[in-house]
C-alpha cells in the first residue's frame, strides 16, 4: 500500500461553545486558512454526551495521574479531598462533558502537508494564560487553570485540535462521515505543492 502524501494529512479541530458565542468562528478559520491549509468538512452542531466520552476516552491509569495532582493541589490549597483520585480524575471529563454540550459547536477538518502540528502550533498550549503570544489560545482569551478550578468547571480554551496523526484519524471518524469529506484542489495547491510550478509563467 503506498505511503499517503504528507500534503493529504488531515486533522480534526473543534471550536467549543466559547468561541462560538464570543464570535471567533470566522477569525480562527482565517488563522488557518493563511497558513496554507485547506478545509476538508465543515458542520455547527451541538454534541451528544455519549460520544464526548468517547472523544476523550481515557483509561484508569490517566484517571487516577490526573486525579491524584487534583487531590495533591487541592491540599496544597487547603481544601479538602472527599473522592477517590480516580473520581477527580473523571471530574474533567464530566466538566468537559457539561461544557462541550452546552451550545452549538464548530466541528472541522483541516488538510495540508504536517496539518495535525501546524494546527497545533496556531492553536497554543491548553492552558490560555500561559499560551504564546501568537496562538489563538494567547491571543483571545485569558482562562486559567487556577480559575476553572475554584469555578470547578472546564477551562474555556477556544479550541480543541488532534494531538497525533492517529489521534486525528480517529476523531475524524468519530465526528464525520467518509461523504461528509470532501477533496478538492485550491488555486493556491500549486504554488505550495507543484514540484515545477508549471504554467506559473504566460
Amino acid at each position: 500500500m503506498p505511503i499517503p502524501h504528507p500534503k493529504t494529512q488531515r486533522t480534526f479541530v473543534i471550536i467549543k461553545p466559547d468561541g462560538v458565542q464570543r464570535a471567533l468562528i470566522g477569525e480562527i478559520i482565517r488563522r488557518f486558512e493563511r497558513t496554507g491549509l485547506k478545509l476538508a468538512a465543515l458542520k455547527l452542531t451541538v454534541l451528544d454526551a455519549d460520544r464526548i466520552w468517547k472523544h476523550y476516552s481515557k483509561d484508569d491509569a490517566w484517571f487516577i495521574k490526573k486525579g491524584t495532582k487534583i487531590a495533591s493541589d487541592r491540599a496544597a490549597a487547603g481544601l479538602s479531598s472527599e473522592k477517590e483520585p480516580i473520581e477527580y480524575g473523571k471530574d474533567i471529563i464530566r466538566a468537559l462533558e457539561k461544557f462541550m454540550t452546552s451550545g452549538p459547536v464548530v466541528m472541522m477538518v483541516w488538510e495540508g502537508n504536517e496539518a495535525v502540528n501546524v494546527v497545533k502550533k496556531i492553536v497554543g498550549e491548553t492552558e490560555p494564560a500561559t499560551s504564546d503570544v501568537g496562538t489563538i489560545r494567547g491571543d483571545l482569551t485569558i482562562d486559567s487553570y487556577n480559575i476553572a478550578a475554584i469555578d470547578d468547571r472546564a477551562v474555556r480554551n477556544l479550541i480543541h485540535c488532534s494531538d497525533e496523526p492517529q489521534n486525528a484519524e480517529d476523531e475524524i471518524a468519530l465526528w464525520f462521515t467518509p461523504e461528509e469529506l470532501i477533496t478538492y484542489r485550491l488555486v493556491g495547491d500549486q504554488i505550495l505543492y507543484d514540484v515545477n510550478l508549471d504554467g506559473i509563467m504566460e
